[in-house]
């Protein structure tokens, strides 16, 4: 499958299936795009009435370009076939039950009261609650009883907020540590925090044990604080940021993420984008809210055109910077094009459901973070395991060819398929599609591309 597009002066073309990527002049370029329906002569009758007047586009010229495309066409890198339809579902198959990674929900309670937020302010529509040291040992052991013979495992302490249960976070932390040598085993833990409560013990547990720290800010006070607000009303942004700069400041700048929120209030989110680097702050992420449509935050379709244009705004910006020797990382435009994930990990998703599980305080399984709470998709528990295996079956079939309307997208082998929570959310269904979202990530992977292209041409 084949996409094309023009962004920032580039003629882009993507072969999906094979990932090649050409940047191509625009003649080129509309022969690619006339290349499978249409005989050479007809391709080149239309490119010399197109064209007619440019000494530097003749007949020799076009046919020798056209038989550059055959020459990819055959080499597999335009126009390959999608061979991988047969090989959905085999992934998570072959790897059978074992679990990999844990999202150990530690405080079903907040400190602050987001408009937005989908777990309903930490409780995620039940009774607020902290999980037990018994109850995350036996996670852990969960974790390390399922995991078979991985050696690496993932643990993210969520909530709610964490840092109101910071002492068992702690002593979990340390028991991981006191029994993984033995058990072969090497964990990786990452804290996602509002920032309320770091003070200098939670900076320097979290940068000495957390591989990774996940820090909420949405960016400008007056966005920020129009959401992100205490009980009382008052706005966060004034007593996170001092925090958040001294905990980045101590952990060497490495290893973190700001990440925030962007809804209808600001579509033009680069601009909170820019804010937090200009607080000193490199890595970062600004997700799209997700909620119902007759939500004040929901994004409209005007406000979908104006995200997507501010998409292309801020890759240009991340360009400039990083030739400036500025730098800054935006998380949705990390991508690998040489290196990347394996074409059974790009068909099979993020493992939620199957190698990847949330864990709510009394010790429930669920299939990730944005389930919890929803009594049919209840897993098990982490005593008797995965007791619900039809809907762990569900969730392993679900994949980038599990759904029609992914079957003619070309972003499918970078989505897998997209997240089966705003699916369900969105539609009822885990099979389902968010539409909205899709339209978001095939823009965001349009930058990254044109991005990767740039950094290529500046290299050489």
């Amino acid at each position: 499958m084949v996409h094309q597009y023009q962004l920032n002066g580039y003629n882009i073309v993507l072969d999906s299936c094979s990932g090649s990527i050409h940047v191509v002049d625009e003649v080129a370029y509309d022969i690619i795009a006339m290349f499978q329906d249409h005989s050479s002569d007809e391709i080149v009758a239309a490119m010399l009435e197109k064209y007619a007047g440019r000494a530097d586009v003749t007949e020799q010229d076009l046919r020798d370009c056209i038989s550059d495309v055959e020459a990819l066409k055959n080499a597999g890198k335009l126009f390959m076939p999608d061979t991988f339809a047969d090989m959905a579902g085999t992934f998570k198959e072959r790897s059978g039950d074992v679990v990999k990674a844990l999202c150990l929900h530690v405080a079903h309670t907040c400190n602050l009261n987001c408009a937005y937020c989908f777990a309903s302010q930490g409780k995620y529509h039940g009774d607020r609650a902290l999980m037990s040291f018994e109850v995350g040992k036996q996670a852990l052991d969960f974790l390390m009883d399922h995991s078979g013979t991985r050696t690496n495992l993932e643990v993210d302490f969520f909530g709610g907020e964490p840092l109101m249960n910071w002492d068992v976070v702690k002593r979990l932390v340390e028991y991981a540590r006191s029994v993984e040598k033995e058990r072969g085993k090497n964990f990786r833990f990452t804290l996602t925090t509002n920032g309320m409560l770091i003070d200098d013990d939670v900076i320097d547990f979290a940068n000495r044990e957390m591989s990774n720290v996940v820090l909420s800010l949405d960016g400008r006070k007056e966005i920020n604080d129009r959401t992100r607000v205490d009980y009382a009303g008052n706005g966060s942004y004034d007593r996170i940021v001092p925090k958040f700069q001294k905990l980045v400041e101590a952990r060497g700048g490495k290893n973190y993420y700001m990440r925030g929120t962007f809804t209808h209030a600001n579509p033009d989110f680069t601009k909170d984008v820019f804010h937090m680097a200009d607080l000193g702050f490199t890595e970062l992420s600004m997700e799209p809210v997700v909620c119902a449509p007759d939500d004040p935050a929901a994004l409209t379709p005007e406000d979908l055109e104006i995200v997507k244009e501010q998409y292309e705004v801020l890759a240009k910006d991340m360009l400039r910077r990083e030739k400036e020797g500025k730098p800054i990382t935006f998380y949705h435009y990390m991508l690998d094009l040489t290196g990347g994930p394996c074409i059974y990990k790009r068909i099979s998703g993020c493992g939620s459901g199957t190698e990847y599980m949330a864990v709510t305080p009394w010790g429930d399984l669920y299939p990730c973070h944005q389930f919890v709470g929803e009594e049919n998709y209840k897993l098990g528990d982490i005593w008797n395991g995965v007791t619900n295996t039809k809907l762990r079956d569900e969730f392993k079939s679900c994949n980038a060819y599990a759904r029609l309307e992914c079957a003619d997208c070309w972003a499918k082998l970078y989505c897998s398929g997209g997240c089966a929570a705003n699916a369900y959310h969105a539609t009822g269904t885990i099979r389902g599609v968010y539409e909205p979202g899709c339209e978001l990530f095939r823009k965001r992977i349009e930058c990254a591309i044109m991005m990767k292209v740039a950094e290529q041409e500046e290299n050489a």
